[in-house]
């Protein structure tokens, strides 16, 4: 590997499903890392935290990530990665702080969401990546610990660019990862997503340009019916995330139960 050092992994799961692969996984690159999980497992880098929410189990890790890890890789247990040394170049700049790469979803709505939405974030910072993030462990401490929030990878992106540096969308390598596979459970998906970057964006300073898409984002997401039914549960679940928020919501629980 190049660049600015090895990562560090911090690995997050709600459950103990997907620990045992992702251990194997990690030992084959030969990282050192840290699993967060919801559940007790019998494993020396496996740490026990009471689910409450993603922002929660990225706060108790800093105490388990080495002083000497410039680079900290976040990733969630339900991947698989490869070519991770290719986000590693990015650093060599200094005014780079987070690189994340894109979701690599087999099936199921997202697959058409991305499609569209990927080439976007090529050059605007609108929403970040949490299933493989890496972010300099200088600039992860100055906006630790998180607030409550559902879109914490973005949330975290934001903070980053408020402090001036910048982000890079790496599509040189990618998060395998098991999404939505029906309109109607992508519908709660993107209500919940969509109501965590509305919070994000009120404990924040983005661009001026992300603040600005993202008013006009209720309004614009219609068109996004032209992708035929999935495209409606999307719009849908846009909408009632805004509405989410606006009535007030501020919890940072992410409730995967849906998706099974």
């Amino acid at each position: 590997m190049n660049a600015a050092s090895t990562p560090f992994f911090v690995v997050f799961a709600k459950d103990k499903n997907y620990v045992s692969g992702k251990i194997d996984e990690l030992n084959r690159f030969g990282v050192s890392y840290v699993i967060v999980c919801g559940e007790h497992f019998d494993h020396p880098l496996v740490a026990y935290r009471a689910p409450k929410g993603k922002y929660d189990a990225i706060t108790s890790a800093l105490g388990r990530i080495p002083k000497d890890a410039k680079i900290v890789a976040f990733n969630d247990v339900d991947t698989q990665i490869s070519a991770f040394e290719t986000m590693l170049r990015h650093f060599d700049d200094p005014r780079v702080a987070i690189v994340f790469a894109p979701e690599l979803v087999i099936e199921g709505p997202q697959r058409a969401f991305f499609t569209i939405f990927n080439p976007i974030r090529r050059f605007l910072p609108l929403a970040a990546s949490g299933e493989l993030l890496m972010i300099r462990q200088e600039v992860l401490r100055r906006i630790l610990p998180l607030k409550p929030c559902k879109a914490e990878d973005t949330y975290i992106m934001f903070k980053t660019l408020e402090l001036g540096y910048k982000v890079v969308f790496c599509e040189e390598c990618c998060a395998q990862t098991t999404r939505t596979k029906t309109g109607s459970k992508e519908e709660i998906y993107k209500r919940k997503t969509v109501a965590g970057i509305y919070q994000a964006l009120s404990m924040s300073k983005p661009p001026p340009v992300a603040r600005f898409l993202y008013a006009l984002l209720p309004f614009a997401a219609i068109f996004l019916v032209i992708l035929g039914r999935n495209g409606y549960h999307i719009f849908k679940g846009i909408l009632l995330g805004f509405l989410d928020y606006m009535r007030g919501d501020r919890s940072g629980t992410w409730d995967t139960t849906y998706m099974k």
